[in-house]
């Protein structure tokens, strides 16, 4: 590392103001400061915070506890895909049609994502924003395997300009950049996003000697076997209980079918402080409330453990309703917040008959009311020192 940090000391005039390149200075300040940490530091006096940990390695943390979930993932696009054509093979096999099925996926988001990234700070001439080292990896973990990657990167696309950029960048966006990026495929190319059906990648498109090959093949999620009254069901009508929802082996979205594997993301995030465990555990209660209110009513044949593990609630609850940015900030509001996600993609999932999953809206929906929440709960809080200095 040592060589590395001489190198761009040796290049770092080239890139300042009267270098050869001083029109890629963000550029190479991303790069630099995504490698070293900066040797900059706020003033010694004052009420200033002076810690190592900037933006870039919180966003790093978020990415390293996605990986289970990833490479879960990965796994089971090619286990999906092996039992699609009646096969049977090894781990490693298993594992590398998956990997090579999901890695465009992830390529695509990170270049369209990261260009405009480049292009704005370039025309801003302001250091290259780093929000979008998270929604470059969750954007290809929240959509099924088979989507096309010119939808991916249209949609990537119109995300970052609609819903950050043109807000005023990272920090400044009102609602999570991933999940507008699922809506815009949801509301543009329904048969894809609907969550009724699940797209299993099953050509031998990798050259890995898959023998009874089927192109296009597609069947129900098990969400859609329950909107229908039917009981839980895999890719070829296997039955399916909560305990392979936990442990991922079911159709879904690439990142969101393991639930064991998110709650040991979830694990990094609170161990590392990135994540709020107020807004975790209210969107488990909320979601686990709801989901016994609609089961002892009949209302849906899914148990409060089928809610939690089936589906993208868990990978919400984790990963989306945790973001900073767009959720609520007061401790209170965090409960209020969580607690209503939670309640929400419940009611969504089970009274929505067109659209089995309700997890991406809810988060949404929420996202618009957490500046409200956050109010409501200042002004209460206002009100009641005030109430107790004058009495």
């Amino acid at each position: 590392m040592k060589a590395l940090r001489n190198y761009l000391n040796k290049v770092k005039p080239e890139f300042e103001p009267g270098g050869k390149y001083q029109k890629l200075w963000s550029l190479f300040d991303g790069f630099e400061s995504f490698l070293f940490v900066p040797n900059t530091t706020s003033p010694k006096s004052g009420t200033q915070i002076h810690d190592s940990v900037d933006s870039k390695r919180v966003m790093s943390i978020v990415v390293l506890a996605l990986i289970p979930a990833l490479l879960v993932g990965m796994y089971n696009v090619g286990y999906q895909h092996y039992i699609a054509i009646g096969e049977q093979t090894g781990f490693i096999s298993t594992f590398l049609f998956g990997f090579l099925a999901v890695l465009p996926k992830i390529v695509v988001a990170y270049v369209v994502g990261l260009g405009i990234e480049f292009a704005v700070a370039q025309v801003k001439h302001h250091e290259i924003q780093e929000g979008f080292l998270v929604s470059g990896m969750l954007i290809p973990m929240i959509v099924p395997v088979d989507t096309p990657l010119w939808m991916i990167a249209v949609a990537t696309a119109f995300a970052v300009i609609f819903a950050k950029e043109i807000f005023g960048g990272t920090g400044m966006n009102v609602f999570n950049v991933a999940l507008i990026t699922r809506a815009f495929l949801f509301f543009a190319y329904p048969s894809k996003m609907s969550g009724d059906s699940v797209f299993v990648r099953t050509g031998d498109t990798f050259g890995l000697g898959a023998g009874n090959v089927v192109e296009g093949f597609s069947g129900a999620t098990p969400l859609s076997y329950a909107a229908a009254g039917e009981p839980l069901k895999g890719i070829i009508g296997q039955a399916l209980s909560a305990w392979d929802g936990f442990i991922g082996l079911i159709p879904g979205s690439i990142g969101e079918t393991s639930t064991l594997a998110i709650l040991i993301g979830a694990a990094i995030l609170l161990f590392t402080g990135v994540a709020s465990w107020r807004i975790m555990v209210s969107v488990f209660a909320g979601g686990a409330i709801m989901g016994f209110i609609v089961s002892a009513s009949g209302a849906s044949i899914l148990s409060v453990a089928d809610q939690l593990v089936f589906g993208g609630f868990a990978f919400a609850a984790v990963f989306m309703a945790t973001d900073p940015v767009t959720g609520c900030r007061t401790n209170t509001g965090k409960y209020i917040y969580g607690f209503l996600i939670g309640v929400l993609a419940i009611i969504i999932r089970v009274f929505n008959t067109g659209y089995p999953e309700g997890a991406m809206l809810a988060v949404l929906l929420m996202n618009v009311f957490a500046p409200l929440i956050d109010y409501y709960v200042v002004e209460s809080n206002i009100k009641r020192r005030l109430k107790r200095q004058n009495a």
